[in-house]
């Protein structure tokens, strides 16, 4: 029963962090515009918090399986919530990122809860609390743009403002509300020999089991992003539709996202391995994704894109739980850290890749994420052959 309080604890926080994040993405540009923010310099402010986070996402998780996972992730809130203020009182492009990079130095708090989350689990229900995990920081994604548009509206600090307020909550609930799944004491961390080395970050992808999995979560993450970059492209050049209803449209994609990952259950009972569920699941995203690029039609664009976006949604749960069964608890957080890692890079790479493609065609960025996919979907046999 604590097990379970702790959950949705953790759930209530990650719903809250999310939240935060999406508000301020829609308004981040045209805010730093008034500071000589251009389309450019956007794409350098967004990457310098995923350079940051790659570097320091392992260290803070190593770091939680020496001194406990709750203090890391107060620490990790803290550092959202600070990035926020200082992005609400920014002078300059400076500023700006400071605010990002002091947001990627901190923000180890989805390694950090997933760590939680993976103490406390076992293998049969593994899956099913990283869908629910997963789901929590969805959410805020879905609902953060619409709630960060309305804010802006009394001002164009008032959504940072807000978001640091909610972090600040997220922060509070972590520290009081939360209990310590990994508890240490003075004995337990003079005796911790897992120190984290950098060089974990290239031996790690060698591990068969593990090294395979994190690399098919890079693949299957810039897959999407670059994905993303050609929806934008599509939708306003190709479908000449508003803001507004890509807006609703992003909403509705996440939501399907959500759905798949509360059906976890259901496929984990029907299915005897995690890895199935995952080489299905990339197989149907490598067709629904082949398919969006062969159509200028926005109902079958809309259909095929709603299809990746639900199976799409297993992908972190059972790559998570996958990675969480094959590594000892003294890991847990280092692992799972390096993990999230890779995907703040492929964040990075997949719309630099989807960028540089759009010479040819918006459409080749579909097939070209297809091709991220269809890489991902042949690693996964590796996988199922080594688990």
């Amino acid at each position: 029963m604590q097990k379970d309080k702790n959950l949705w604890v953790l759930v209530l926080v990650c719903v809250i962090n999310s939240l935060g994040f999406g508000i301020i993405v829609p308004v981040m540009y045209t805010y730093g515009k008034t500071f000589g923010l251009d389309a450019v310099t956007l794409g350098v402010l967004m990457a310098s918090f995923s350079i940051a986070q790659f570097f320091a996402t392992p260290v803070l998780g190593s770091l939680s399986d020496k001194w406990g996972r709750r203090p890391l992730l107060v620490i990790s809130l803290a550092g959202t919530c600070l990035s926020f203020l200082l992005f609400a009182e920014a002078r300059s492009l400076l500023f700006l990122f400071a605010a990002r990079i002091l947001d990627g130095l901190t923000g180890g708090n989805i390694s950090v809860a997933q760590a939680m989350v993976a103490d406390t689990a076992t293998q049969k229900n593994r899956a099913q609390r990283f869908g629910i995990l997963s789901s929590a920081f969805a959410f805020g994604f879905v609902v953060g743009p619409f709630v960060g548009g309305l804010f802006y509206k009394a001002g164009p600090q008032a959504p940072f403002f807000f978001a640091a307020g909610i972090s600040l909550i997220g922060t509070l609930c972590a520290a009081f509300l939360l209990n310590e799944t990994n508890p240490t004491d003075r004995h337990t961390r003079l005796n911790f020999n897992n120190k984290f080395k950098f060089a974990s970050l290239i031996s790690t992808l060698k591990r068969p089991v593990i090294g395979t999995a994190i690399f098919i979560s890079f693949l299957l993450t810039m897959g999407q992003m670059a994905m993303i970059v050609g929806f934008q492209t599509l939708w306003v050049d190709v479908f000449k539709r508003t803001a507004t209803e890509m807006g609703i449209y992003l909403a509705g994609f996440g939501i399907c996202g959500i759905l798949a990952q509360l059906c976890v259950p259901f496929f984990t009972k029907t299915f005897s391995s995690k890895t199935i569920i995952l080489l299905l699941s990339s197989i149907i995203c490598l067709g629904a994704m082949f398919f969006t690029g062969l159509t200028s039609l926005i109902i079958p664009f809309a259909v095929m894109q709603g299809v990746y976006g639900f199976f799409n949604g297993l992908r972190n749960p059972m790559l998570n739980a996958i990675i969480a069964d094959n590594i000892d608890h003294t890991e847990q957080g280092k692992v799972l850290g390096i993990n999230q890692s890779y995907s703040s890079i492929g964040q990075t790479l997949g719309p630099l890749t989807a960028g540089a493609i759009t010479v040819i065609s918006v459409h080749s960025i579909f097939f070209l994420s297809a091709f991220y996919i269809l890489i991902a979907t042949l690693l996964c046999f590796r996988l199922k052959s080594k688990t």
